[in-house]
């Protein structure tokens, strides 16, 4: 670590904040700070990612690359006629996902409304593993999910209703509009708020998600500046999209904000994760981004708590290919629950 990363390694989020932007986090200070980064050459982004796309995996790390996506993936349901009882299902894949093979990792998370943190808590029972590596954790949509339009107030009860139910991770939403109008000091102290907000009862704190909605922002330039305004403000995550508009996570957009996650690490030794999120649904798409990721910030961010694919529908491809690699032959239909 170089004497300015200890230097910042030594302040806190946000000293971090106030001494990079040089002041206090006003509309003009943020503006002059994220206008300042350097653009992006949208041609030679899209052309690094497609040439990661083509990468290669060897067959002997086929497998190694299938258990690790499982056990990256945040199972997904947030829908408006989710139930209990279908939070319980997911739960229940979430900790067996294969029934024939134990052997199988477990997923890193499910992710689900505020109201169905208690049903998916209790479904988990000893499994639930309050951000340890041996269970899964219990991630909540908040902050007026998806579309963020909601008094500040609303917001923050939203998100203290989901911690005092038990979730371990809160994936709140930006206000598009106020960022996308320029009023980058409403956003920051929003986050800001709801990192103080993800406080539970015995002094931790629920992991913060930031969910940009990147298919709204327009340029990949918005994406970049909107990736340091979340990580200034404290997200422990940066996350492409809530899975409820049509363009969703890319790779070119995921490797923008992979590469200000590296730039903040060299900056200050501090590591924030990726969460791609929406429209990943095959192994060989998923496949993709872990040798982007490798590529980008390296092996190490190949864990739960550095990196996470939000996904629904991903856990079912990836279980089929890796009963090909085991038995030689893929399996029916109905070898897999079908969400």
């Amino acid at each position: 670590m170089t004497t300015s990363q200890t230097a910042m390694a030594q302040l806190n989020t946000g000293e971090r904040a106030l001494a990079l932007i040089g002041g206090e986090a006003t509309d003009a200070n943020l503006r002059r700070y994220l206008h300042g980064i350097p653009g992006i050459d949208a041609v030679g982004l899209e052309q690094r990612a497609a040439d990661l796309g083509t990468r290669s995996i060897k067959t002997s790390s086929k497998k190694w690359a299938i258990d690790r996506i499982i056990s990256l993936i945040d199972l997904t349901t947030l829908e408006g006629a989710d139930t209990p009882g279908k939070v319980k299902s997911l739960v229940g894949k979430a900790l067996t996902p294969d029934a024939g093979d134990l052997s199988c990792p477990r997923v890193a998370a499910v992710c689900v409304y505020g109201d169905m943190v208690p049903h998916a808590v209790a479904a988990l029972g000893p499994a639930h593993s309050a951000g340890t590596d041996a269970g899964v954790n219990v991630a909540a949509v908040a902050t007026a999910f998806p579309s963020g339009r909601a008094s500040l107030a609303i917001k923050l009860a939203d998100v203290n209703d989901a911690v005092a139910a038990g979730a371990d991770e809160i994936d709140m939403v930006i206000d598009r509009g106020a960022f996308l109008s320029g009023r980058f000091g409403q956003v920051y102290d929003e986050i800001v708020a709801v990192k103080q907000n993800c406080r539970r009862a015995d002094g931790s704190f629920a992991h913060l998600k930031v969910i940009l909605e990147t298919g709204e922002l327009g340029t990949y330039d918005n994406v970049r500046r909107a990736s340091w305004l979340a990580i200034l403000a404290g997200g422990e995550f940066i996350k492409t999209s809530t899975g409820k508009v049509p363009l969703a996570a890319t790779l070119p957009v995921t490797l923008s904000m992979l590469e200000v996650v590296r730039d903040w690490h060299r900056l200050t030794g501090a590591k924030v994760g990726v969460k791609p999120a929406g429209g990943i649904r095959t192994s060989k798409d998923a496949t993709k981004y872990l040798v982007t990721v490798a590529e980008t910030v390296g092996e190490e961010w190949l864990t739960p708590g550095l990196f996470r694919f939000g996904a629904s529908s991903l856990l079912n491809d990836v279980l089929m290919q890796r009963q090909k690699m085991t038995s030689g032959h893929y399996s029916g239909p109905d070898y897999v629950t079908m969400d």
